[in-house]
């Protein structure tokens, strides 16, 4: 393993993951990246979990989709573990999916249908949260050797923190805009029932509960018909 040469090429993936203008984009990066620089990987991908529910994001191929799917009817496998919050464990691998597997005898013999040959998934953490899995695959048993699980590692340790950072940005925008919409919604409410700001708010609000719907959504609707329906 040439680790010289896998520095820089990390460093240089740091500066294009700080460039990227969205979630998707980062992923996008994160994942082409894994096939680029880990040893032995074919695919990759990043699962994460709501509740019981697995969700692909940024896989470069079928495979990992079909994978993720898969653990998620079953509700076992490497992966799915990696992405469940508050475990000990950092790191999952299969490292050949011939050999029978005690942890997740549910899920290898239908992956090994796939296509698939070994695997590894890496919990994607920072200080303060747990983000899901970064996921490797490679249809080759055997195919990840004990400096691609390190190179994995050293990925996944920035991905989380490029995931993280990128997530907070567009979490910032979208609620510099859910104020920008809320606040267009008030005037217009203002200037067409005379009421005053605390007013126009409280009609919103008593809307968005009455009905169930965001208040966001509420505003937006206001901004776009001038009224409440």
């Amino acid at each position: 393993m040439d680790w010289e040469g896998f520095a820089r090429q990390m460093a240089e993936m740091a500066r294009v993951l700080l460039a990227q203008d969205s979630v998707d984009a980062t992923l996008e990066r994160i994942t082409s990246c894994a096939t680029q620089l880990v040893e032995g990987c074919d695919a990759a991908g990043v699962l994460i979990l709501r509740g019981k529910e697995v969700k692909s994001l940024a896989p470069t191929d079928q495979l990992v989709i079909d994978s993720d799917r898969l653990q998620g009817r079953l509700q076992e496998g490497p992966c799915f573990d990696a992405a469940r919050p508050q475990r000990p464990e950092r790191v999952f691998r299969i490292a050949d999916f011939t050999d029978e597997q005690q942890r997740w005898p549910a899920y290898t013999p239908p992956a090994r249908e796939l296509g698939l040959g070994s695997m590894m998934g890496f919990l994607l953490y920072t200080e303060d949260e747990e983000l899901g899995a970064l996921n490797l695959y490679s249809r080759r048993p055997g195919a990840f050797t004990d400096n691609s699980e390190t190179a994995g590692w050293l990925l996944a340790s920035h991905a989380a923190v490029a995931f993280a950072g990128a997530r907070s940005h567009a979490q910032m925008l979208q609620a510099v805009d859910t104020r920008h919409v809320i606040g267009e919604a008030m005037g217009i409410l203002m200037g067409g029932h005379h009421l005053t700001e605390q007013q126009a708010f409280d009609v919103l609000r008593r809307y968005s509960q009455d009905r169930n719907i965001k208040l966001r959504d509420v505003a937006r609707q206001v901004c776009e018909k001038g009224a409440l329906s």
